[in-house]
């Protein structure tokens, strides 16, 4: 059988799927094929207990409603019953002795908390929120915007006429902070510092990582403008509402469709193959993979074979999941409406966790990101019960030892089902220090490590959340290769989307919204 769609997009992520109804309600015909049971992507929902749901992979939403995409599609979402929930309190850090911070969409109130910490530190705070606010418009044009295009051009033009040359290079050079190159010189109090050091592991970095703590203050812009919004009923209602636009617009997104082979003819793109043998023709096709997929197999391509040996992907990521009897109970008050609380030591745990991960070691003390998705939607779980969302950022891919000496490593480095669960111990006996009576409580608890995730979902090479590593070198400009151009590939009509390419990764749809663009949508 043959079908022939104006374009053909290889995957169902939040890029897929927005590049996909962007350009369906502009009139082409489009046609998704993910190779999974169900569409989405990292975009799941799925009963953790009877009464009781969870998004295993990706839960919050702050990229999305602040981003283009959601500027375009945001009425259709709301029509096809898309409803985010959030709390007046998205974000907050607690210490091992149980001192905590918490950071509100309130400019006074989190001033007044910061300066309690330690004097000064608020001022600090929105001094340092109001400089990024005045680079808003540049910083954001440059990555969310196509770095290529004639816009980008009279952005920077403008900005260089406006600033002078040199004072627009030295506001580029700012950006390129690290997040301790932040931290230390601007806060006093050891509690500032760990709110927001964790932060930078959302963006694939770590706090020596340059570009690092100008994410912080993105991510600080962000959370104190919108929240940390969730789906009302789980992320996969995101999924459903965006393939019901494609579907209303004649479009199509077909799971078990695996495709084997994106073809070409004299240098032109000219369709797929299927696993089954199916071809499908069209003259653009969108492919939402990893650079190892797409110009190793789907598309080989021998001028990119350097790239593909040097592209590096990054930390792997680890998930806790539990269903509680009764409220969560935070030993330390004020932290029932925090949507995401890190567990920390601080900014030098941050940074000794990240650096054991990156050569291999589970971390003694992880960071611990604790979702609270009942405190924004309480319908997650029936009444009286709780459920607990936690990530780990700092999770090795392949496993080479403990940094405590406590827990035995498979000899190969894989992540077994024994090595799973002990990990999960070690988190859940970091957690219990903070919550009353938590082992007692527990009616689910589900682990999941970085190669169950590969195991989701084949773009998330060895666990790795982000589609490569985000180190400057790969990124911007030069994401995923240094010779990358707009989504272009060695093929006409072909263009890479996904977190692997401009502008990264995050549930904002960035790249299928610029390509969609690119294409007239």
């Amino acid at each position: 059988m043959t079908t022939a769609p104006d374009i053909a997009i290889v995957g169902s992520g939040i890029n897929a799927l927005t590049a996909g109804a962007m350009l369906a309600k502009s009139g082409k015909r489009v046609a998704l094929f993910e190779q999974a049971d169900d569409p989405g992507g990292c975009m799941r929902t799925e009963p953790l207990a009877e009464g009781a749901v969870y998004d295993p992979l990706a839960t919050t939403f702050v990229l999305w409603v602040t981003g283009g995409a959601h500027g375009v599609l945001g009425e259709d979402l709301a029509r096809h019953g898309v409803e985010f929930c959030t709390t007046d309190t998205p974000t907050g850090v607690l210490l091992p002795d149980g001192r905590a911070l918490t950071y509100r969409m309130d400019r006074a109130a989190n001033v007044a908390a910061f300066d309690a910490a330690a004097p000064g530190d608020g001022a600090q705070l929105a001094a340092d929120l109001d400089a990024f606010g005045a680079n808003a418009d540049l910083i954001f044009g440059l990555m969310g915007g196509d770095p290529w295009s004639k816009s980008t051009a009279k952005l920077l033009a403008r900005e260089a006429w406006q600033r002078k040359p040199r004072g627009l290079a030295a506001t580029l050079g700012d950006s390129l902070q690290s997040m301790r190159g932040w931290l230390e010189p601007s806060f006093d109090s050891d509690l500032a510092r760990a709110l927001w050091a964790p932060w930078c592991l959302h963006a694939g970095l770590g706090p020596e990582a340059a570009f690092s703590g100008q994410m912080g203050r993105v991510i600080g812009f962000a959370l104190e403008l919108a929240g940390a919004p969730i789906v009302k009923g789980g992320a996969a209602n995101m999924v459903r509402a965006l393939v019901a636009i494609i579907e209303e617009h004649g479009g199509t997104v077909r799971c078990k469709a695996e495709v084997a082979e994106i073809t070409s003819a004299a240098g032109k793109v000219t369709g797929l193959v299927l696993a089954d043998g199916e071809t499908v023709a069209a003259g653009t096709v969108l492919a939402s993979v990893t650079p190892h997929q797409l110009y190793d197999r789907l598309a080989p391509s021998a001028d990119h074979a350097e790239d593909l040996r040097s592209y590096r992907y990054g930390r792997g990521n680890f998930q806790l999941h539990y269903l509680l009897n009764g409220p969560v109970g935070w030993t330390t008050p004020g932290l029932d409406n925090v949507q995401l609380l890190h567990l920390t030591p601080g900014l030098d745990g941050v940074s000794k966790a990240v650096n054991g991960a990156e050569r291999g070691l589970l971390p003694e003390v992880p960071t611990i990101c604790v979702g609270q998705p009942c405190a924004a939607d309480p319908g997650r779980a029936p009444d009286g019960q709780s459920v607990l969302w936690l990530q780990m950022p700092e999770a090795p891919r392949v496993v080479k030892g403990d940094a405590a000496g406590d827990i035995s490593v498979p000899a190969d480095g894989t992540w077994s089902a024994a090595l799973r669960e002990a990990y999960a111990d070690r988190i859940e006996g970091l957690l219990a220090n903070h919550i009353d009576g938590l082992r007692d409580r527990v009616i689910t608890r589900r682990a999941i490590s970085p190669s169950d995730l590969e195991g989701y979902n084949p773009n998330l090479v060895g666990g790795d959340p982000y589609g490569g590593a985000c180190t400057i070198d790969q990124f911007f400009l030069w994401r995923p290769f240094a010779s990358s151009r707009r989504h272009d590939t060695h093929l006409k009509g072909l263009y890479h989307i996904g977190a692997s390419t401009h502008p990264g990764p995050g549930l904002a749809g960035g790249s299928g919204f610029l390509t969609a663009r690119e294409l007239g949508a």
